[in-house]
């Protein structure tokens, strides 16, 4: 009787640790987000439309890398963003060259010898009028531009761009006393992760 008890304690901690690692592992597949270059995300929804979210970034930008630290880590975000949108990652004042309907973006003025401090802004960065960064930009499922969201945000203050765009609610959104009230009655419902 001893030895069946043993046994199966052995066999239900052994149980526990196996799940326990199972879910760890897709835990950890859940923190990155899957991102794209911009044409990639083009491609992409030419066959399975979905709407783009631009991070649009600068190597030297302090808030950027709080951006990527915290809330691009979050689990809930990443989830989200990969489940609803083609994620973007585009240095505004990079050297990529892109083409986009039908034109060719570059950085004419781009100074390799400033690749980690200020340097010239993208042409697609003037084309989305991107001024400050970070900016994140959305697009709709043909690329077409909806709105920027500027500045840092938290896990949860992203969250409710996030579902705006996803959602189509931001069609119902017309006048600033509907943008209050839908920021008013909006349930939020990602994890502040503490770091």
């Amino acid at each position: 009787m001893k030895r069946i008890l043993l046994i199966t304690i052995i066999t239900l901690t052994a149980f526990a640790f196996t799940t326990e690692s199972s879910a760890d592992k897709g835990q950890a597949e859940a923190t990155e987000i899957n991102w794209l270059t911009f044409e990639e995300a083009i491609a992409a929804q030419k066959k399975n439309p979905k709407k783009i979210m631009m991070d649009a970034y600068t190597s030297w930008c302090g808030p950027c890398k709080l951006l990527d630290k915290k809330t691009f880590k979050n689990a809930d975000v990443v989830k989200y963003i990969n489940k609803n949108y083609y994620a973007v990652k585009f240095n505004a004042e990079g050297n990529e060259t892109i083409n986009f309907k039908g034109k060719k973006y570059t950085n004419p003025s781009y100074n390799p010898a400033k690749a980690n401090q200020r340097n010239s802004s993208h042409q697609l960065a003037g084309f989305y009028r991107v001024n400050a960064y970070p900016t994140i930009l959305f697009l709709d499922e043909k690329a077409n531009y909806l709105a920027p969201v500027k500045g840092y945000k938290t896990p949860q203050q992203l969250e409710l761009y996030l579902k705006l765009f996803a959602t189509n609610d931001y069609k119902k959104v017309a006048t600033a006393e509907a943008w209050t009230q839908y920021q008013k009655e909006f349930k939020y419902t990602f994890k502040q992760e503490i770091n």
